[in-house]
């Protein structure tokens, strides 16, 4: 069915085809992060003008760990939407949808859910890590929601016919998940549905301010694209820098220094190349390498939060662009689910 047959393949070795579609998105449970702008926010940009793109606001997904808080799901719609808007993703190009609003993707989890065991799901390796990362909301008793949540996944994908999924590595078995579903039910009931393939990004995790391997909303070590300039300022002065490095003149180490770590994300390499050189001679103090780095993030996330202001002026605006998005990307999901139906024999 898949006009592309492999499991995975680098961002850059992807050909612009206005053919195929791109789903990705986000869960509405914060404001997104700098982890989310260079994992997935700039590439969706660029993606936006070489395939159809459908960007979903996984307000379902949110609620299999946050279930006990819908008010935090719903009011964070408009802000992962504002963030969204603010990077520069077009709504004349891109698809915006709001998953709770398309009941094809419910009803599509229900008919897939009869081709996953339990045992399956069990052995996925990110579900098994997030898990144990909600032993506190858990317990010893995941739900079935949260069990099962790629196969709600696996029909947000295949209700719009996406050729490519822009994931982290760590999510590359839910992907692997939803390829299996689709390669059951296509042995079952004929050739229906397209395996997608996983777009694989370089920066698709970065790091947080305390050197956390992940930077996440409910771990506080996160800046915030909305972050204004005040609190920009007060977290990079926080960061984790050598420990090691006690005076102003003792070499540093730059390679375990969270600092420079983001000024390799957001200044120039002539600027690194002379940070790294001084730092290891002991030229260069901590302090006037944050403020460095404070000038250069605000340098690129203004653009961002005064755009952005824009739209939390215009929230009517911002939900319009939702609900339009939405209308069209049901009407796509219609289609799938007819061609879905009719395999199944339910087309009565």
């Amino acid at each position: 069915m898949s006009e592309v047959n492999d499991e995975k393949v680098k961002l850059e070795n992807i050909k612009p085809d206005k053919s195929l579609r791109i789903l990705t998105g986000d869960r509405p449970t914060g404001r997104l992060h700098i982890g989310h702008y260079f994992g997935s926010l700039k590439s969706r940009v660029e993606l936006q003008d070489k395939f159809e793109t459908f960007i979903e606001v996984a307000d379902v997904q949110a609620l299999t760990d946050n279930f006990n808080d819908p008010d935090k799901v719903k009011r964070n719609v408009k802000q992962i939407l504002m963030d969204e808007l603010a990077v520069g993703l077009n709504p004349n190009k891109v698809t915006f949808l709001l998953q709770s609003m398309i009941p094809e993707i419910a009803e599509l989890t229900v008919f897939y859910s009869n081709l996953v065991t339990i045992a399956r799901l069990q052995r996925n390796p990110t579900v098994k890590t997030e898990i144990a990362q909600k032993k506190e909301l858990f317990g010893e008793s995941v739900t079935y929601g949260f069990l099962g949540y790629p196969v709600s996944q696996a029909a947000d994908i295949t209700a719009f016919d996406a050729s490519y999924i822009p994931v982290g590595e760590d999510q590359l078995p839910l992907i692997e998940q939803c390829r299996e579903i689709v390669r059951k039910f296509n042995s079952i009931y004929g050739e229906t549905l397209r395996e997608p393939v996983a777009v694989i990004s370089d920066k698709s995790r970065i790091k947080g301010l305390d050197g956390n391997e992940k930077m996440g909303k409910s771990l506080g070590n996160a800046l915030y694209l909305s972050d204004d300039l005040d609190t920009i300022k007060t977290k990079v002065m926080g960061a984790l820098t050598d420990p090691a490095r006690i005076k102003k003149d003792d070499p540093g180490n730059p390679d375990i220094c969270m600092v420079y770590y983001y000024h390799k994300l957001f200044s120039s390499d002539n600027e690194c190349k002379n940070i790294c050189e001084e730092c290891k001679k002991g030229a260069r103090g901590c302090v006037a390498c944050k403020k460095q780095l404070i000038e250069n993030i605000d340098k690129e996330l203004s653009p961002i939060r005064e755009k952005r202001h824009y739209y939390e002026e215009h929230e009517k605006e911002v939900m319009d662009i939702l609900m339009a998005g939405t209308a069209h990307a049901r009407e796509t999901a219609k289609e799938t689910m007819e061609k879905v139906k009719k395999a199944m024999k339910l087309d009565y």
